[in-house]
């Protein structure tokens, strides 16, 4: 089992800081193995993210939807959209109604790439947590924000 205070070697002030500075540690460790993880794939965890937003949604999105329903807000979600049109994951092509909207979709080939990534990849991560702790680290987290 992990201990932040040996990982880092540290102390701290109080728990708050401990806590603090342990979301961001583990959060930095999640992102180091789902890049890993998804190197096989040759996408990044911000692509895989846009995929299961377009395949979930099961409909043509707008950029700024996509961008408001992902995990992780990013300011270059349009180059990631960029690079998944290159591997031709996802197709754009414009709004009927206003020429400034671009809508996306996903592609064959984006459904075939998901369908060829195990659904429970991140489960190796919360192996430790049993079904009650998994719940409890997440209401915390909900209370957190």
């Amino acid at each position: 089992m992990g201990d932040l205070a040996k990982d880092i070697n540290s102390k701290f002030e109080n728990n708050r800081v401990k806590a603090m500075l342990n979301i961001i540690y583990t959060a930095n460790w999640i992102t180091s193995c789902q890049n890993e993880f998804f190197k096989d794939y040759a996408i990044s965890p911000q692509q895989y993210n846009i995929l299961r937003i377009l395949k979930g949604a099961n409909q043509a999105l707008n950029v700024q939807t996509i961008k408001d329903r992902m995990l992780e807000r990013s300011p270059n979600a349009t180059r990631l959209m960029d690079k998944l049109c290159a591997k031709n994951y996802i197709q754009r092509f414009p709004s009927d109604y206003d020429r400034r909207v671009v809508n996306i979709t996903i592609t064959q080939d984006g459904l075939d790439l998901l369908n060829s990534i195990p659904v429970d990849f991140n489960k190796s991560l919360l192996k430790n947590l049993n079904e009650a702790e998994a719940e409890t680290l997440s209401n915390l987290l909900d209370k957190m924000r």
